[in-house]
């Protein structure tokens, strides 16, 4: 089978930006052919090709497949590193500060940190879900990620990591532990007590989005109570925060969703504590002395009253490094 390959220098993707030197690629990537049969595909001298193919093979993005010699004329067949590519590449600021790209589950401590840190390093957040937060670490389109998932072993987050870096090339350190439950409106006029109420006529359910761990959690407890999805009205409308989803509550648009106790208390709204589980930083090894301000600061007392400030936090394990 062809596979796609990830492109992520932002070098290489500024040559593609040539559309002719991106038609020869696509080109060769469809089978491998010689600069006489390449002009003749696109019209133009063998000398024009030429000067792209010098540039796509000094990238490293083309090759010489086969040399073949007819009586004294020799050819060069030139083809594709890589079947198909996946351009990525993040524009950072341009800054004296180092820019720190945190990608995964949303966490209002994570805001907190990153403005602590304002002086020392840029951070960027880039709220995807836990799961989808760890591809974006794999695939180095971030420097740390923050995950919540539980696995059916009642484990939390080494199974998905062991299984995503198994060359062990990253590590993982508590932030906190985090009370989640269901948001509801002031004073619970609904009269919401538990997960299967959810399901009763005139209540409006926000969803958290696909692949995150509230997500993934909620999914799990609605099959162990054997409630069926059809049944709840606004299963389909996600978000990708907690305090989206709570602001939405707060602004009567919704009456109840599953998330953080401290984004109910932000946005003023009540509040049933279900589960207490535990959030990860995950991190590539190689970033750890970048990051180590942002590691120290997670040790420090200053972090842990900032949580507790923040209501729903649990702080004795902060910092701690989880073996791998």
């Amino acid at each position: 089978m062809k596979t796609i390959h990830s492109l992520n220098s932002f070098d290489k993707i500024k040559l593609l930006a040539d559309s002719h030197r991106l038609d020869i690629l696509r080109l060769l990537m469809a089978s491998p052919a010689t600069l006489t049969r390449l002009a003749r595909t696109l019209k133009q001298s063998p000398a024009w090709v030429r000067h792209h193919i010098l540039i796509l093979e000094s990238a490293n993005l083309i090759e010489v497949s086969e040399i073949r010699k007819t009586g004294k004329v020799t050819e060069k067949f030139y083809k594709a590193k890589s079947d198909a590519l996946l351009l990525q590449e993040i524009v950072l600021p341009k800054s004296k500060k180092p820019s720190v790209i945190f990608s995964g589950s949303h966490d209002l401590a994570i805001e907190s940190i990153a403005e602590h840190l304002s002086k020392h390093i840029n951070v960027l957040s880039l709220s995807v879900g836990s799961l989808d937060g760890l591809v974006n670490l794999r695939q180095g389109l971030c420097q740390i990620s923050g995950s919540h998932l539980l696995d059916e072993n009642g484990e939390y987050n080494t199974p998905f990591v062991k299984h995503l870096f198994p060359e062990r090339n990253v590590e993982i350190f508590t932030m906190a532990y985090r009370t989640q439950g269901l948001m509801l409106a002031k004073d619970n006029p609904k009269n919401i007590k538990k997960i299967s109420d959810i399901a009763k006529p005139n209540i409006r359910f926000v969803n958290r989005n696909a692949g995150s761990g509230t997500r993934l959690w909620f999914d799990a407890e609605l099959k162990r109570i054997k409630l069926p999805v059809e049944k709840i009205a606004g299963y389909e409308k996600q978000v990708k925060t907690h305090s989206e989803a709570a602001n939405l509550i707060a602004l009567n648009k919704a009456d109840v969703s599953l998330g953080l106790q401290a984004a109910a208390y932000q946005h003023g709204l009540d509040f049933i504590p279900l589960f207490e589980e535990r959030y990860d930083l995950v991190l590539q090894k190689e970033q750890e002395e970048m990051l180590n301000p942002l590691l120290e600061y997670i040790q420090t007392a200053d972090f842990r009253n900032l949580l507790h400030s923040l209501t729903g936090y649990n702080t004795v394990h902060s910092g701690e490094q989880v073996a791998l």
